[in-house]
């Protein structure tokens, strides 16, 4: 944090009109359900020489799933006591999220659990550390860490009830009173930049830090997010998120990860949905399974292995593999949510090639995309406008358009090549008193780059196909109540391959 700051301090410099003192304020982003656990004086345990190599003690990170068991339980005694709890979380309780990640804590290693004074997302446990604030119950938490990851909810007087938390451990009765209360948005001011901090970063001391977010959600705020834009954030992980005005009366959406008041736009209800591995999925068969050969042909022109399986993968047609794949290599985030499930590629043959799968897992991502935006307006939330962003969104042409094919929609990308961290200045410009709320420094700020990825109609013909033949197995592996045979699938692949291959399609 304090190098990069620095840096862009260092770069700001180089407009001669640009003065530190310039600066009214800071956002934070980061990524969640990321808890900490912290003693009384808001210290990481991990800082504490005990904990220093103990991994309990450090930031649970947002792609962490071991607490899937834990998920399980805090589910099934939600379900016959607090269904409330869950409805506005997709029906179900995930072992990517924060009471999860405590709970499992406990059983795994009591004696950090015990250790633990209060448990802190990174998002809040950032903007603690700048403003100076020691005393946890003291510390501003973002509505949207709590309404998407704790259970938060105004209607129910904010965290789960005691009585809930207490069956799932006695001691979690004790923790409860040691969270927090009160909940913020985060074009409100956490507090205001101490004398240690401004003098580490050579800026003003007390100028806002606005209470902090997650990543995705700023990416939402920094692309421009309004009424009917979906703005997917494309990363390791993706996530999805749309905004609607926190007066218009919506379902409760199963599967979704929250639909919480604030937590992307202040005044309108934030929607989260998302994948859980997307660009990791990418690494992961490039790391395991390309074959020396491909490697040493990109070290000898010079590129990425990336790009040169996105080179080769360019020059295929939607269906010639004959390739279908599930996009679960670390569980299902939206709409199954099950972090058991796994992945799948089927229709390999002798003749398989390494671009064909690398292209079957581009699709397998853009097929789990648009379960997400059918799910959306299954329930009444209409996708208008999609905008992509993050890192894959920049770096790989191919992607968007085979997104674009898969969705039947064009494709935008933002103006930014950091839109979570523009989110997050967005914020800071509101909280530090430049704009009066958010939308009009939106209006300001943000923007959209000019290429625009429309459909092509003949690869949207196929990929019709192969999105129907993904949902069949999408609900075959991924719900208890689909049962139909499935001889059929891999000759219906063979039949498409056969039919693109030959100009039939």
């Amino acid at each position: 944090m304090e190098s990069s700051i620095k840096e862009v301090l260092s770069s700001a410099r180089k407009n001669k009109n640009f003065r530190p003192n310039n600066v009214i304020g800071i956002g934070i982003a980061t990524t969640g359900s990321t808890p900490l656990p912290i003693d009384r004086w808001a210290l990481p345990l991990a800082f504490h020489k005990e904990f220093k190599n103990n991994k309990n003690a450090l930031a649970w990170l947002w792609k962490d799933h071991t607490s899937y068991k834990e998920a399980e339980e805090i589910t099934q005694l939600a379900r016959k006591e607090h269904p409330e709890y869950l409805a506005k979380c997709g029906g179900i309780y995930s072992s990517e999220w924060f009471f999860s990640k405590i709970l499992h804590c406990l059983h795994i290693d009591p004696k950090v659990f015990d250790a633990a004074y209060s448990w802190v997302e990174l998002s809040d446990y950032i903007p603690a550390v700048l403003t100076g604030i020691t005393d946890p119950l003291k510390i501003k938490r973002g509505v949207c860490a709590a309404g998407h990851k704790a259970m938060y909810n105004e209607k129910w007087g904010g965290l789960p009830s005691l009585e809930f938390l207490s069956k799932l451990s006695p001691k979690f009765t004790d923790l409860r009173n040691r969270l927090y209360k009160k909940t913020y948005t985060s074009d409100v001011s956490a507090g205001g930049l101490s004398f240690v901090w401004a003098k580490k970063l050579s800026l003003p001391q007390g100028i806002s830090v606005a209470v902090g977010a997650f990543d995705a959600h700023m990416g939402g705020v920094g692309a421009g997010i309004k009424l009917g834009v979906l703005v997917k954030i494309i990363g390791t992980s993706t996530c999805d998120i749309m905004a609607v005005p926190n007066k218009e009366k919506i379902a409760d959406i199963p599967g979704l990860c929250g639909i919480v008041d604030g937590s992307i736009l202040p005044g309108y209800l934030g929607l989260e949905a998302g994948q859980s591995a997307v660009g990791d999925i990418f690494n992961w068969f490039i790391n395991n399974f390309v074959p020396p050969a491909y490697h040493k042909e990109a070290k000898l022109r010079g590129i990425d292995i990336h790009a040169l399986l996105t080179e080769k993968a360019k020059k295929l047609k939607p269906g010639e593999s004959g390739l279908l794949a599930l996009d679960w290599n670390n569980g299902n985030r939206t709409i199954l949510v099950d972090a058991r499930l796994t992945g799948m590629i089927i229709g390999q043959t002798l003749h398989t090639k390494p671009e064909e799968v690398y292209r079957s897992l581009i699709e397998a991502t853009g097929f789990g995309a648009k379960v997400i935006i059918n799910r959306f307006e299954e329930y009444g939330v209409k996708v208008r406008e999609v905008i992509n962003c993050g890192g894959i969104a920049e770096k790989n042409p191919l992607l968007m358009q085979i997104y674009a094919d898969i969705f039947n929609r064009p494709i935008k990308t933002s103006r930014s090549t950091q839109t979570c961290a523009l989110g997050a200045a967005i914020f800071a410009s509101v909280a530090g008193g430049a704009y009066r709320k958010t939308e009009d420094a939106q209006k300001a700020i943000c923007g959209l780059k000019k290429i625009v990825y429309n459909p092509n109609p003949a690869s949207q013909k196929i990929y019709n196909k192969l999105y129907a033949i993904y949902k069949e197995l999408h609900d075959s592996f991924g719900t208890e109540i689909y049962n139909k045979n499935l001889f059929h699938i891999m000759k219906e692949l063979l039949k498409i391959k056969e039919q693109v291959r030959n100009g039939k399609s």
